[in-house]
């Protein structure tokens, strides 16, 4: 009895197991499908709370992060904060000289002859609307672009790489590519600190920079742009802007997560390289992507 107990078991485990499969490869499908017909390049990361739902399309691939990495340089200076080095109210003062014009910079927009602003004010210019000014400072006050690569290593991410601020991304084209990650660890830097489970982050840090992340202003089209109105979506964009010489787009990326009606959450990473398709093309492939990836975990 008890070994027919166990061959009946075995029998249901391997429906069960084989009809999961087939469901996560169904959306592996719908996902190729999305990309093929395209002339890019996309490295896709999905994280369900469940370890069963996960696949990856190029996951251990190097992209260039543009502005991606403003949210693993927030999550350093809350480190530092947290350590009593600095402090969120703290006043940080940006000089005239630090607004460059060729730099994306609402700050400087606002505050043309510069400002005084606190820590907290700056990460907030840097992750929800991407401030490259804001970025530069952030990173000067960390001890530089490898500063934030030597935190992330020291917690074991070692797909991720910062060599360079905006000022030098943005005025050389090939140098972007220094900083790098894979879809695969951007999704283990999303989960980690969100679920925090290793108190990376102090309770007050690790909400500062949810909020944060979920007030994004950026990239309404990339993860948000085919999912249901009231979405909660704490994500991170990037975008290199096209060549000019050759046309092509080096970077349009969205990292984040996207919360369920039911409480749980997915975690998404998907970086478009190499494309020759315009910027409207580019934005859709990631909600297209997003929205699949919805529409499965919705229906689990």
């Amino acid at each position: 009895m008890t070994n027919k107990r166990s061959l009946i078991f075995f029998i249901l485990f391997l429906i069960f197991t084989q009809g999961y499969s087939q469901k996560i490869e169904t959306l592996r499908h719908k996902l190729g499908d999305i990309i093929q017909s395209k002339n890019v390049v996309v490295g896709v990361a999905i994280h369900g709370m469940d370890d069963k739902d996960t696949l990856s399309i190029n996951g251990h691939k190097h992209f260039p992060m543009q502005s991606v990495f403003k949210f693993p340089i927030a999550l350093r200076v809350l480190s530092e904060i947290d350590k009593g080095n600095f402090s969120l109210e703290q006043k940080i003062n940006i000089k005239k000289s630090e607004l460059l014009p060729g730099l994306w910079s609402p700050i400087r927009e606002k505050y043309p002859e510069g400002a005084t602003l606190t820590l907290a004010e700056i990460m907030k210019y840097t992750v929800a609307v991407s401030d490259n000014v804001g970025c530069d400072v952030l990173l000067r006050l960390m001890g530089g672009p490898e500063a934030i690569e030597n935190h992330f290593s020291k917690l074991g991410f070692k797909d991720f790489e910062v060599k360079i601020n905006e000022e030098t991304m943005q005025n050389n084209w090939d140098q972007q590519f220094l900083n790098w990650t894979t879809p695969q660890e951007a999704n283990r830097i999303l989960k980690a600190f969100y679920e925090n489970s290793n108190s990376l982050l102090t309770k007050e840090s690790h909400q500062f920079v949810w909020d944060v992340m979920k007030g994004t202003k950026t990239g309404k089209n990339r993860l948000k742009g085919q999912l249901p109105k009231e979405t909660v979506v704490a994500h991170k964009t990037g975008w290199s802007g096209a060549d000019k010489e050759t046309g092509i787009t080096a970077a349009v990326n969205d990292i984040g997560l996207v919360f369920l009606p039911n409480g749980k959450y997915f975690a998404i990473s998907v970086f478009v390289t190499e494309s020759s398709e315009n910027f409207e093309t580019n934005e859709k492939i990631i909600a297209d992507i997003t929205k699949v990836a919805w529409d499965y975990f919705v229906k689990k």
